[in-house]
């Protein structure tokens, strides 16, 4: 079967990852891309008939504590020191650009 990864489809994903590929990048990423899609192919041929089905990976157990509502979550400590408050909330610097690309 012909690999579903090109070179169009590797630099849709560099675009839609934001990242720079110089030609060097892009034909190893391409190979190893491939090779890993080939491995793939390869564990499809596996016989996993007799195999049960598996839900999680693990049979352990979740060991923390139910969730419960509390009455006092002492929400004032350190909200006196903050710079900014809006609304009752804390106001933080954006980490987004909203430049569009």
């Amino acid at each position: 079967m012909a690999s579903p990864i090109n070179q169009k489809v590797l630099k849709h994903l560099a675009g839609l990852a934001r990242i720079e590929l110089s030609e060097r990048e892009e034909k190893k990423l391409l190979d190893d891309l491939r090779s890993i899609l080939a491995y793939f192919e390869k564990l499809e041929e596996v016989d996993t008939t007799d195999v049960p089905a598996m839900n999680g990976g693990t049979t352990l157990q979740n060991i923390f504590r139910e969730d419960s509502e509390r009455i006092d979550t002492q929400k004032q400590h350190g909200v006196e020191s903050f710079p900014e408050e809006v609304g009752g909330f804390l106001k933080v610097p954006s980490v987004f650009n909203h430049d569009s690309r």
